[in-house]
Formats: structure tokens, sequence, C-alpha cells
């Protein structure tokens, strides 16, 4: 079949890609975002196409006003996060949907079934839903950059954000996507004064809220014949309707089965629905999490089959979408395969390793946060005893030394990176401060957000395309907020750390501990030239384990029998001995005082440490 797009024209690209892509050829001038795996990708890509302004915010309800902002001035304007950046950024999200736009704007979230890389597992159509705005969904890369697109006319023909729901899958695999022409918007960028359109008094928001009503039964009329939306007749006996990433699932276990596959969630498109399940013997909806289609559709009064037979909990995959509607397995499906256990653990060399090692050693409940530092809640270490959400570690400390009083002083201690305290720390802080709290608060100050790939902060001195600019000073800033009590600390070193800490938890007011170390996988870290690396003087070894309790993935335990033991010469007790993997370690030097017996060294000092 022939046709007018050259192989040059189809590229391989991951949905995160085509998003990007399908940005840059909408016209999007405008871009903010907060790093969040499964969504980080989108704006990375995007900007490194010209004529695109990309920034990282500090959190995704500014990301989300700078693209409002960028959309009242006439432009089409991007904001990017995922499913609980959303929860963030809710506050301007339903308010938008009363303002309108000027410019198109259109905010990705994407979800994450099963929970890769969150802290919770939800479904983000049911913002669509409550805000009252139009909601698209891609199944794959092409259909990403497709849906962008007309996400942006849909924003400027009805004078609403849109949002565009995608899922880690759709936006980690990769599939053919044809590059388009860049298009040319219909709204002049300007300032153009609307106060009773864009100032959300309560006069002028009612007169708005008639509008959205006015705007989602245009919306009604409009999806009946949205292209996104289409029914792909097959075998009648059972009729799937679905979207997403389960769409593909049902065409690949179901390929000769009739299919209503909606590309947008909603509103959803009632007569096209009613049509085809009037012409199908039984329906089964195939959806990821919420029984949202499946609760919209019985609403209409027609009769479905849905988490009655699909699971409501995790991601869905084509086994299982095949044995609950039809309780068979799969066939040809592989059996896993037995892998050795990786348990997840922080980097070798992690600055992180160090305070939280010497926050383990004192027994004090540790009010943690979001980042790659909260895998400190694992052993050895097991030092954070709580994660909620991002900047919650800070507010938790503060209630729980308000509960307990005096008995609390001294037993809690807040820890948080420095990303996340920009992101939403700062405003516990001042809570702390303000409200004549004693609550302690370490900032891990790694230089960069760790968690999502190492995008730069506002206290990294570099923006997302790595042009220079002002570097917060946080120690500065904790001061200027009213915490007078503010230290800074070199986390590799343990000693100091514990004793910094118990200066500070025991203070009667707001105190800040900064602990001040790069992220060991920085480009510059990776780099550097006074790398030292560490061994173990196996003959000094007595196989106490003490180093053991750091959890540094170089460190290894090498076990041996009596017999063994006896043959080196070693005690009849030693079971084994720890030695340090040349190709893991990073020289930070955390490990050598740990050991009372001098075992661990700088390599090249093994001679000297035996004499």
């Amino acid at each position: 079949m022939k046709t007018s797009k050259t192989d040059t024209d189809k590229i391989l690209l991951s949905g995160n890609e085509a998003l990007a892509l399908g940005a840059f050829e909408a016209g999007v001038k405008v871009a903010a975002a907060y790093p969040g795996t499964p969504s980080t990708e989108i704006l990375e890509n995007l900007s490194g196409y010209e004529g695109v302004y990309t920034e990282w915010a500090p959190n995704e309800k500014v990301a989300l006003e700078v693209a409002l902002g960028a959309a009242f001035a006439g432009v089409r304007a991007l904001a990017t996060m995922k499913h609980v950046g959303l929860n963030v950024a809710a506050d301007p999200l339903f308010t938008s949907a009363y303002t309108g736009v000027r410019g198109g704007l259109v905010i990705v979230v994407a979800d994450d079934p099963d929970m890769h890389s969150s802290q919770n597992e939800q479904d983000s159509r049911n913002y669509a839903f409550a805000a009252k705005v139009p909601m698209v969904e891609p199944s794959d890369s092409a259909e990403a950059k497709d849906l962008l697109k007309a996400a942006y006319r849909i924003s400027e023909e009805f004078d609403t954000p849109v949002l565009l729901r995608t899922s880690t899958r759709v936006s980690h695999v990769k599939g053919v996507v044809t590059k388009g022409k860049a298009e040319k918007p219909a709204v002049k960028p300007g300032i153009e004064k609307m106060p009773e359109k864009f100032v959300m008094l309560p006069a002028n928001a009612r007169k708005r809220r008639v509008e959205i009503a006015l705007r989602m039964e245009r919306l009604k009329e409009f999806c009946e014949t949205f292209t996104g939306n289409r029914i792909e007749w097959g075998d009648r006996e059972r009729g799937f309707i679905t979207s997403g990433a389960s769409y593909l699932y049902v065409k690949e276990v179901f390929p000769k089965a009739s299919v209503l596959k909606l590309g947008m969630v909603w509103p959803l498109p009632e007569r096209m629905i009613r049509s085809f399940t009037e012409k199908v013997d039984e329906v089964v909806i195939v959806e990821e999490l919420d029984p949202f289609l499946e609760l919209h559709i019985r609403a209409m009064g027609i009769s479905c089959r849905g988490k009655d037979l699909v699971p409501a909990i995790g991601e869905l995959n084509p086994a299982i979408v095949r044995q609950s509607i039809t309780g068979e397995k799969a066939e040809g499906v592989f059996e896993p395969v037995q892998i050795p256990m990786r348990p997840p653990n922080l980097c070798p060399g992690c600055p992180h390793r160090g305070i939280f090692y010497a926050i383990s050693k004192l027994g004090v409940f540790v009010t943690g946060d979001i980042g790659c530092y909260t895998l400190a809640a694992l052993k050895p270490l097991s030092a954070m005893d709580t994660c909620v959400c991002m900047g919650a570690g800070i507010g938790n400390a503060h209630g729980m030394a308000k509960a307990l009083g005096n008995d609390g002083l001294g037993k809690i201690v807040a820890v948080i990176g420095d990303s996340t305290f920009f992101h939403s720390g700062i405003t516990g802080l001042i809570d702390i401060v303000f409200n004549r709290g004693n609550s302690t608060v370490v900032i891990l100050d790694n230089r960069t957000t760790g968690m999502t790939g190492h995008q730069p902060h506002p206290a990294s001195g570099v923006t997302i395309t790595g042009d220079p600019t002002v570097a917060i000073d946080i120690e500065g800033l904790c001061r200027a907020v009213g915490v007078k009590h503010v230290r800074t600390v070199n986390p590799h070193d343990t000693e100091e750390c514990g004793k910094v800490l118990k200066e500070e938890l025991q203070r009667a007011e707001p105190s800040v501990i900064i602990t001040k170390a790069p992220c060991v996988l920085l480009p510059e870290m990776k780099r550097r030239k006074d790398k030292k690396l560490y061994v173990v003087v196996s003959e000094k070894c007595t196989g106490c384990r003490s180093c053991l309790r750091l959890g540094c993935p170089a460190i290894e335990w090498a076990p041996l029998t009596e017999e063994e033991a006896k043959q080196r010469g070693y005690k009849p007790k030693q079971k084994g001995f720890s030695r340090i993997n040349a190709v893991l370690c990073d020289g930070c030097g955390q490990c050598a005082p740990l050991c009372k017996f001098r075992a661990i060294v700088a390599s090249g000092e093994e001679d000297e440490e035996i004499r």
C-alpha cells in the first residue's frame, strides 16, 4: 500500500517522547513541570526543541499556574506531572475550568498503576469528572502525539483546559510515530484584560459556572463524532468498551471481538455507547484501576460487566485480561524467570547513607519524605518511620511534637530532600517557626533531584536547558523564615553527623541540619580524580559485622566454615569476614570509622596497617 510519508517520517518513540513531539508540532510556546515518574521525560525531550520555553517549576501547582498564565497570554501551553502531582495542582485545575483559556492549555497527567515508583495508586479520570474538564487518553505512542494535538484544538474551541491521561506503559513503551506538520495556532498572543472571565470573585464565578454547564453540553455533542472514539465491529457475541493501554490488551486477546475504543474518556459519547451496546449480546468493560467507565455507563441504565471480572488493583496485561474474562490461562506465555534478588538500596557512596546511619544509632522516630532517600526505611538502616507525600515529613514531625509536648523532645526528627524541600517543605518549616514548635529538620542537599533522574532544582544553579541561574541558598532561606539554629554538615562524616544530631535534637526550639554533599551519580562526581577506594585488611577483620550495618552494596560478607576459618587463622567463632567490592566502591569513606579494629583502610595502606 502506497503512502505519502517516507520512511524518514516514521520514528520509534516512547509515549513521553511522542508527547514532546506532539507539543512541538502543536505550536506550544510555554511548558512547565515538576519531575515525576512516569511523566519526567516529556519535558526533558521538549526542552530540546527550538522555540519552546521549558522550565522545571518548584512544584506541580506552580507549573500549572505558569502554563495557565501563558494560556491567558494567548499562546499554547503545557503542564506535565504524575498522578500525585495532579493532587498538588488540583487547586488551580478546578478554577481554571471556570476561567477557561485564550491559548490552548493541556495538562498531561501520568498515572502509575501497580505503583512502580509511587506511594499510591489513583485514577486521574476522576479529576476530569470532578473538575468538569474534558479528558483524552491515548493507547500508544502514535495516539499520544495525535491526541495531544487534538487536545489543543478542543481547548481553544471550547475555552477549557484539557487533561490528557497516560500511564506507565504508554509513557515508556516505544512505538512507531509519524512526524507531522507544525500547526499555527489561531489565537494571537498578547495581553487582553478580561476581569469577568479571569477574576474569580464569587459574582464572576457564578456566571462562569453556568458557562461550564453549557460547555459540557457542547462537549457531549462533540465527543459523539470525535475521531478518537471509534467502533471496531467484529464478533457481536461479546462487545468490549475500553480505552488506553487496556485497548491493546483486549485487541491482543480478543482480536475478532467488537470493540468500542474511547479516545475521549470524559465526557462520554452516550449515543455511541448506546448504539454499540444494543448491537452486542454482552457488554464487558476493560479498564485499569477504578470502574470509571463502568460506573458512568451503568448510570446510563446499560447492563454491563466490568470489575466483577477484571481486577481493580494494579496493572492489567493480556494474560490477566484473558484469565479474568474467559477463565483460561494465556497460551504461549513464558513462566517468570527466577532471577537473583536485588533489594532496593541507596547507591554505593550515597551521601544520604551517612546521615541515616547516624540517625539509626539514636533510635529516634523519623518522619520521612519522598525521594531516593526513602530507601533508608529498609534494613539495615531502618531509619524512616513515615512517608506520606511530598513535604509531609516536616508537618508530621511538628504534629507529633505538639501531640507529645515535652515528652517528645529529642525523640523526633524530620528528614527531607533538597528538591522536595523547595517543592512543599518550606511551608511546613514556616509552620514550625510560626507556631513555636521545637522540631529538628534534616535537609539532604545533594544538589539535584536524584530520584527522577538528576533534574536541576532551585538550588542547583542551572535551568532545565543547562543555563546558569541563581542557586537558592538553603541555609540562608531557613534563617530568613525564622530558624535561628541552622547547621551544615558533611554527611560522609558519620561521627560529626551523630554529634550534631544529638545537640540539635535537645533544643526546645526549631533547628535545621543541612547535609551537603553532591549525589555520586552526577557527571562531575563520576569524573573526579581524587577518588580513593577502600579495602578490608582481612588479617585484621574479626567478623563483627559492624560495617554491614551501613548497608552499603559495596561491602560484602564472605561466609566461612569453621575449617576454612581455622585454615586462615581466624578465631573459631568467626563465621566469615567482610570485603569491599572494588567495582562498586565509590571511595566515600563512610565505612572506615565504623571499624574499631581499623580493618578498613584506603587502598594502598593495607601493608601499613598489617605492620
